[in-house]
């Protein structure tokens, strides 16, 4: 199954490389699929320290193609706030929703997803 990596988890790896012994393992086990929103989170920053040979890895990682059903978003989102989680960005709904649409594990360490897992039925990477 493959495995969505959220922004989280590559900032957390780029920044300090914890959990790197994970991620290198999926990326290893070609594993690991991406999304423009990911890409579009990440990108800037490594452009702006000009690390091109890292944006262009990341830039060949298998891509899932975002296709956003707003109304289904709404729902999360309704679910979500029905369920006492307040504060969860559109972003994080969006790669929720392009995971379950693709059957894809999330990887994250932010604390949204985790919270979300049984409220929206979500795959994660333990």
């Amino acid at each position: 199954m493959s495995v969505l990596v959220d922004t989280s988890v590559w900032v957390e790896y780029f920044r300090s490389g914890n959990n790197s012994e994970k991620l290198d393992f999926l990326i290893d086990e070609n594993l690991i699929v991406t999304n423009d929103l990911v890409l579009a989170e990440l990108i800037p920053f490594l452009k702006v320290r000009k690390q091109r040979k890292l944006t262009n890895l990341l830039l060949n990682i298998n891509r899932l193609h975002l296709s956003i059903n707003w109304d289904q978003i709404i729902e999360y989102q309704y679910e979500c706030l029905k369920n006492g989680l307040n504060g969860v960005g559109i972003p994080d709904l969006i790669i929720a929703q392009n995971a379950k649409q693709n059957n894809c594990e999330i990887y994250s360490m932010d604390n949204h997803f985790s919270l979300m897992k049984d409220i929206l039925t979500l795959k994660m990477q333990i």
